[in-house]
């Protein structure tokens, strides 16, 4: 008897405290549910916080989450990815400026993403944290901002644009077939970013559309690198990359594609010495600065392909699918088009505010890195009041800060490049008004702020201007796109179109 009721003893000691736990667990959400007046708010359970409603809303994370975060009171939540995972999700301009700027130090990339893209991205700059990090953003600032980089990458710019792009467009209008337009944007960033980093034309851009070995090695490594931050716990993919199995095989043999080709080109580079302070592209530049080690010059290009292959194109795509279902701003589009010469210079497309402003409006509403995450190095408060602790992380969630209404106002889901700017006077011309870099922060903000954000918009502009002088851009199909992320955003399926060439008495010239 006395086993008997030792053993039921035990069993009260254990199923009692668990199931207060449980209650208690369960009375912590019911008052935040309370204190933030929302339904959306993800159930969290012990051990597996919210996995479970996180598994299930995977493929539209980005969306879900920002509808979660804009109907909180201050904007701010706190996510549990269970296993003691835990992520303040925000999109309060003050918090975002508190992390970006006020309080840098205490915010940096961390372990977590370093080590998810340690693999493919080293050590470079968008995975360096202190002393690394500082370093090579001098050298690449200082690299950014010389006269020659610019004139090169306005000759690779036109030059891929009137020798490829604008042919293959030709081609398909008079094939009458339907294209990818994704696929033919990626291709082209692919393009003018191996020539601007590289100094290496992979003609991804050729009329055959090829499978360039090097991008489709570049790609799975994005994808399959991506994919490691949606696994349940980092030790999954760490046993498989161990074992070298399924996912973590086939990324290691397209990283090992992508360094080797990368290294390659590197000591091409240094037999035929080529290089000096005047060459134009970034690897010249780097080596020509004396950093010669291998890994180090690698890991610094590899990152600026990944972030000048990714971004311009994905927001040329969203723009492109907007412009289709607003043909009034596609007018004015046109008559700003219209004022400049034939193939407006980048002084000239400098000037195009209306095109700048719905550039900014597209990526308002689909920004090419919706979230961006940041460990926290030790206890702090955000400007909301949220306490974060030391190994925490936080992510700031462009995609939903620009569905704040109290930010944009109740037509915050409308395609308004007008939001942008305004005139002095009736007849006057518009004039851009911008938004400052933590209400909007699609280039980040602060000491980390992008480095290319202005050559991405004379780019950007002279895309535009260039396609839309000579084609209209037509979606095929009824049903709008999804927006799904890598690393990046895309478009889900890709962005088939029918390309028609305008008339010369198109009204809408």
């Amino acid at each position: 008897m006395g086993e008997v009721q030792f053993s039921n003893s035990t069993i009260f000691c254990i199923v009692v405290p668990v199931f207060f736990f449980f209650i208690l667990t369960k009375l912590k959400s019911i008052i935040i549910l309370k204190n933030t007046s929302t339904p959306r708010f993800p159930k969290s359970y012990p051990l597996f916080g919210s996995f479970f409603s996180i598994l299930k809303n995977r493929e539209t994370y980005v969306q879900w989450t920002s509808d979660i975060v804009t109907s909180t009171p201050n904007l701010t939540f706190l996510l549990h990815f269970g296993f003691s995972r835990k992520v303040i999700i925000t999109a309060n301009t003050a918090n975002v400026q508190h992390v970006l700027k006020s309080r840098f130090h205490n915010y940096n990339k961390g372990d977590f993403f370093r080590n998810n893209l340690r693999d493919f991205l080293g050590d470079g700059i968008f995975n360096a944290d202190g002393d690394n990090w500082k370093f090579q953003r001098q050298v690449s600032s200082h690299e950014f901002n010389t006269k020659s980089l610019r004139k090169f990458v306005e000759h690779v710019v036109d030059d891929e644009l009137s020798d490829r792009l604008i042919p293959i467009l030709e081609l398909a209008v008079a094939n009458k077939t339907v294209v990818d337009f994704q696929d033919i944007l990626q291709r082209f960033a692919f393009d003018n970013i191996c020539k601007i980093a590289f100094g290496y034309d992979p003609k991804y851009l050729s009329p055959s559309l090829p499978q360039e070995k090097f991008a489709v090695a570049f790609e799975q490594a994005v994808k399959l690198s991506s994919d490691r931050f949606s696994s349940l716990s980092p030790y999954f993919w760490k046993i498989k990359r161990a074992l070298n199995i399924g996912s973590e095989k086939q990324l290691k043999i397209a990283i090992k594609q992508v360094r080797d080709f990368a290294k390659e080109i590197l000591r091409n580079k240094k037999q035929e010495k080529t290089y000096s302070m005047e060459s134009v592209d970034l690897l010249s530049r780097f080596l020509s600065s004396g950093h010669s080690d291998e890994d180090f010059v690698a890991d610094i290009v590899i990152s600026f392909i990944l972030a000048g292959r990714d971004t311009t194109s994905a927001v040329l795509t969203w723009f492109f699918w907007l412009l289709s279902n607003h043909p009034e701003v596609e007018i004015e589009i046109l008559r700003e088009i219209g004022e400049k010469s034939e193939a407006p210079a980048y002084d000239e497309v400098k000037d195009m505010v209306y095109t700048h402003a719905s550039l900014c409006e597209s990526m308002r509403l689909y920004p090419p890195v919706p979230m961006d995450t940041k460990a926290v190095v030790n206890d702090d408060v955000l400007p909301d009041g949220t306490i974060v602790k030391k190994g925490m992380r936080i992510s700031y969630h462009p995609y939903a800060m620009g569905r704040v209404e109290k930010v944009w106002g109740k037509d915050w889901a409308e395609f308004l490049p007008t939001r942008w700017l305004e005139r002095e006077a009736e007849g006057e011309k518009w004039s851009f008004v911008s938004r400052d870099s933590y209400t909007y922060p699609v280039f980040q903000a602060g000491p980390r702020i992008c480095l290319g954000k202005e050559m991405a918009f004379l780019q950007m502009k002279r895309v535009v201007s260039g396609v839309l002088r000579k084609f209209r851009v037509v979606p095929e199909g009824g049903e709008p796109p999804v927006y799904i992320t890598d690393l990046t955003a895309k478009m889900k399926g890709g962005f088939s179109v029918r390309i028609e060439k305008r008339r010369v008495n198109d009204p809408m010239e």
